[in-house]
């Protein structure tokens, strides 16, 4: 055999020390990652398992965007604005004092607000996120992320926030929201978890409260990973929620700022319904408040402003205020008794300035009296003492059925806070809620809108427009929901004779256009728009004997609180009837001197769908019409934001 060559064998020999030599090498380098992963694996593996449990996955809700509010013509009336606010969650914070000594060097942090946030912590589950400050400047959200490792558990957030572009002037109507309370969540049986969102707003008062499920809308998710700290390291995924309903009012907009204007310095409620559909088109109620107050957070001085107030800003007196409806009530009593067969239209019946019964007497308005009066007399004069008799012929418990017919002494099916039931009152209600029997005196008392007799400046209302149309007139408020028109609800025949109807309609049209009617001087003066209407005035105080004999105190002799109710109802035009009103003004004294000229104007406005020519007034009034115009429209701010408002 033939050897190798010298060479070849060294060479076999170097690869096989290199072999060795690699091979040991690896063989070094397993042992080591061996050992490493032992370290891991055995005795480290509780530090990397609290790290891996540290650096999660967070599930967070979005809260939708409100839905918006707008008048019958488009008017932005509830928007969204873009809110900056800042938000702590206590198990990711660590230390919650120092951590808050720190965020209060870099943003306005009152001493309350720290309280109230540290209170708010205490009371939820350490996962909770608790808003510490909110409508925070975009520079004020720069410090605080720049900062953010200094800030355990500390988030920045953008969220939207309501705002009121009209102010005061549907106060009453769109009411306002403000953050879930634990009373708000007490009431809910099974409350959507979006409730539980820090500082989430709901609808606490008016169409925000009532048709809050509607507006609220349905939330969103995000998922996103945090590190040890709390920091988030990555967004997941998102899904957006679903946006909340726009709704869109009857309101217009434009006339609620006039009644508003119009009634400024008077404590009232004023309503004007219009005929053809049930819409309604103004719901005042003065004095108002600004409910971007409880929005942004109100003060202790403006709180007590408003809830020391005798005016009582913070009341919707429109279809919150029941009253007795004084003489605006006789047309009730009027059409009782002549569908009971018990009333001739054309029958006097005298006025001595008195009736006497059960040895009482009940007196008229007039204390020299107005002699022998028909029923076209009676409400064209108001006379008292017409109804006294008639009320005892037809009797309470059909008076009552005739007022709920009307409206009065119902509860109407309004998305608005605390609407009024008012009283019909009859013998069963008095023997329930009393304990007593029905007198004849109150039933004397009632036929002239006093006694136990209570409605609200709506039902005044409704109560005009079924007299004007003869049909059950409904009130509406919503005219869409995201588009969709809301369905009206049928106006069947009120049921009665239309002759009686067509008597107290011509009794009305003179009240306000005979020279011996009682709202004469409140007329309007254009021949097709005439307005019929009926004045009232209701005590507040009972008139002694001592005081009549000595004569009675009037009103502008009375401290404001004593001072009768002034009442005015009314339709126009009185031919083809478009629009009704109602308007109440608290210890305004006479309804033909205080609450008609008021809705006079109202319905004017409402006609002319703006500022009607001076012509439309009785000539000595124009020039003091003319500056009350002026006045107004100062007053008015113009313009109100349009179109759509959500990011």
């Amino acid at each position: 055999m033939k050897r190798p060559p010298k060479d070849t064998a060294q060479s076999q020999r170097g690869i096989g020390r290199r072999t060795l030599v690699v091979g040991g090498l690896q063989l070094a380098t397993a042992g080591l990652l061996a050992l490493k992963l032992r370290s891991m694996q055995v005795e480290q593996a509780e530090t990397f398992r609290l790290l891996a449990d540290e650096n999660r996955i967070n599930i967070k809700l979005l809260p939708p965007a409100r839905g918006l509010i707008y008048d019958r013509h488009g008017v932005l009336l509830a928007g969204n604005e873009q809110n900056y606010r800042i938000t702590m969650t206590r198990e990711d914070a660590g230390d919650v004092e120092e951590v808050l000594d720190r965020l209060s060097q870099l943003i306005p942090l009152s001493d309350t607000a720290r309280a109230e946030a540290l209170k708010e912590m205490s009371n939820r589950s350490a996962f909770v996120p608790v808003t510490i400050a909110d409508r925070l400047t975009w520079d004020d959200i720069t410090r605080v992320t720049v900062n953010a490792p200094a800030l355990p558990g500390v988030t920045t957030e953008v969220g939207l926030s309501r705002y009121y572009s009209q102010g005061a002037d549907l106060a009453h109507v769109i009411g306002y929201v403000g953050p879930v309370s634990d009373y708000d969540l007490s009431r809910i049986e099974n409350p959507d978890p979006l409730l539980q969102i820090p500082k989430f707003q709901i609808g606490k008062t008016g169409v925000e409260a009532k048709m809050e499920e509607v507006l609220r809308g349905s939330a969103g998710t995000r998922q996103i990973e945090v590190n040890a700290i709390g920091r988030v390291m990555r967004e997941l995924s998102r899904e957006e929620g679903q946006p909340g309903a726009d709704l869109q009012l009857t309101i217009d907009s434009a006339l609620q700022t006039y009644v508003e204007a119009r009634l400024e310095g008077e404590s009232a409620g004023a309503v004007v319904i219009d005929l053809e559909s049930g819409d309604l088109r103004a719901v005042v109620s003065s004095p108002s408040f600004d409910p971007n107050l409880f929005v942004r957070g109100i003060s202790v001085a403006e709180w007590n402003a408003l809830n020391e107030n005798p005016f009582r800003p913070l009341a919707a007196k429109a279809v919150q205020g029941t009253y007795p409806p004084g003489s605006t009530f006789k047309m009730i009593t009027a059409l009782a008794a002549l569908e009971d067969g018990v009333l001739d239209p054309e029958e006097t019946i005298l006025c001595r300035g008195y009736t006497e019964v059960s040895g009482t007497r009940f007196h008229c308005w007039k204390s020299g009296g107005h002699g022998n009066v028909n029923l076209h007399d009676s409400l064209k004069q108001s006379c008292d003492c017409y109804y006294y008799e008639v009320s005892q012929r037809v009797g309470i418990d059909k008076i009552s059925a005739m007022a709920r017919r009307f409206g009065l002494g119902v509860r109407h099916d309004l998305p608005l806070s605390a609407v009024a039931e008012g009283l019909a009152p009859d013998k069963e209600w008095k023997a329930t809620v009393r304990g007593e029997d029905w007198r004849i005196g109150d039933t004397v008392n009632a036929s002239i809108g006093q006694g136990y007799v209570l409605a609200s400046p709506l039902q005044l209302a409704i109560m005009s427009a079924r007299i004007a149309t003869g049909r059950t007139i409904t009130p509406r408020l919503i005219h869409t929901i995201d588009g969709v028109e809301t369905p009206k609800q049928s106006d069947d025949t009120i049921g009665l004779n239309e002759n009686y109807l067509r008597r107290i309609r011509a009794a009305m049209d003179a009240v306000s256009n005979n020279n011996r009617g009682t709202a004469y001087g409140s007329r309007i003066n254009v021949s097709d728009k005439r307005m019929g209407g009926k004045t009232g005035t209701s005590q507040v105080r009972r008139i002694t004997a001592e005081e009549r004999a000595r004569g009675v105190t009037s009103n502008a002799d009375l401290p404001w609180e004593r001072r009768d109710h002034a009442l005015f109802v009314g339709f126009a035009p009185v031919d083809d009837p478009k629009y009704a009103v109602a308007v109440v003004v608290e210890h305004g004294g006479g309804g033909s001197a205080a609450a008609a000229p008021i809705a006079r104007d109202v319905m004017l406005q409402a006609l002319y769908e703006g500022q009607p020519p001076l012509e439309a007034y009785p000539s000595n009034v124009r020039g003091r019409i003319s500056e009350q115009q002026r006045a107004i429209q100062n007053r008015v701010q113009p313009g109100a934001i349009q179109g759509n408002d959500r990011a």
